[in-house]
């Protein structure tokens, strides 16, 4: 692939990153990159300055090219809406997770595909060191259990940004801890795959001034190991780890610290990588799959699979 020609839906902060790291990848292929928009406004944002956009639609029938590829990454109410209409002029997609709202489900099961062509999920947190590490050089047949959490504080999640206003704190909006942290049962299916069954609490616990779920609780049991997952948007450290016990040695991934401890022999391994590390390697696989080099692995009916898990739902 000499050249790039891609559409980005939806100009946020998740999309500014994914542009910066997306010139890098390019630049290191020596791939040609065009970015074009579909936005609410056509006028510049100040935070626009180094995107270098060619061309910003407000509308997707003024779209007169085919693109290479969008980037599905405004709000995830809008990601069936957006796609829909997306696919009379894109050949591959790259959809911000969650793929919808817990609402839209059945509708997302129901998603008309366009045949040959790419849709994936982003699931960043599998690129991860940690998580790398983990998938390459542990034998998850030997695990017995398997403690996961993240927790943080909701109104830190985004500097200067009034927390009550995200889509976070809106469950009609498809805000809620359980579909926000997506990302953690995205990895453990990952690495271990679906469980057979589940038991899920969720609800509000703080005093946060949201009306979503604040918290969500589930213990997941496999033929041969169990799982337990905290999510929270009320921790004030930010804690954000997967703890294996095997029958030879505890493993404790953290994915802040960007470090493994195996707690019995007390092996430290360091990754000092950043989010753009891994989101960049979260790219590079996606440009692999639309030049046909590897398959895609996080596909629209596994999204909904994990989406259901969220939902303390499992799919047939």
């Amino acid at each position: 692939m000499n050249s790039l020609n891609v559409c980005f839906v939806g100009i946020g902060s998740i999309a500014r990153r994914h542009i910066k790291n997306l010139r890098a990848v390019c630049s290191e292929r020596g791939i040609a990159l065009s970015i074009d928009a579909v936005r609410h406004s056509a006028g510049a944002d100040k935070r626009d300055e180094g995107l270098s956009l060619r061309k910003v639609y407000t509308k997707f029938e003024e779209i007169d090219t085919e693109y290479d590829a969008f980037f599905i990454t405004n709000p995830t109410e809008c990601h069936l809406e957006s796609l829909s209409k997306a696919a009379k002029y894109g050949r591959n997609f790259f959809i911000e997770k969650p793929v919808a709202s817990v609402s839209q489900i059945n509708e997302a099961e129901k998603l008309s595909i366009k045949k040959d062509a790419v849709y994936y999920v982003a699931c960043p947190l599998r690129y991860n060191a940690v998580i790398q590490y983990l998938k390459e050089h542990v034998d998850f047949s030997r695990a017995i259990s398997i403690r996961s959490i993240s927790s943080s504080y909701l109104p830190e999640w985004r500097p200067g940004i009034d927390y009550r206003k995200t889509y976070s704190a809106s469950k009609k909006l498809g805000g809620g801890v359980s579909i926000d942290l997506v990302h953690e049962w995205d990895y453990l299916t990952f690495l271990i795959g679906m469980p057979r069954k589940i038991f899920y609490m969720s609800g509000r616990k703080s005093a946060l001034e949201i009306d979503s779920e604040d918290y969500a609780v589930y213990i997941a049991e496999y033929p041969d190991k169990i799982v337990e997952l905290h999510l929270d948007y009320f921790g004030r450290k930010t804690i954000r780890q997967i703890m294996v016990l095997t029958d030879s040695d505890t493993v404790c991934g953290d994915l802040v610290s960007n470090r493994i401890e195996f707690m019995r022999t007390g092996e430290i391994i360091d990754f000092n990588e950043t989010r753009d590390d891994y989101q960049i390697r979260e790219l590079t696989h996606f440009l692999d799959m639309i030049e046909g080099r590897v398959k895609t692995d996080s596909d629209i009916a596994h999204a909904v699979r994990v989406l259901n898990l969220t939902q303390g739902k499992i799919q047939e």
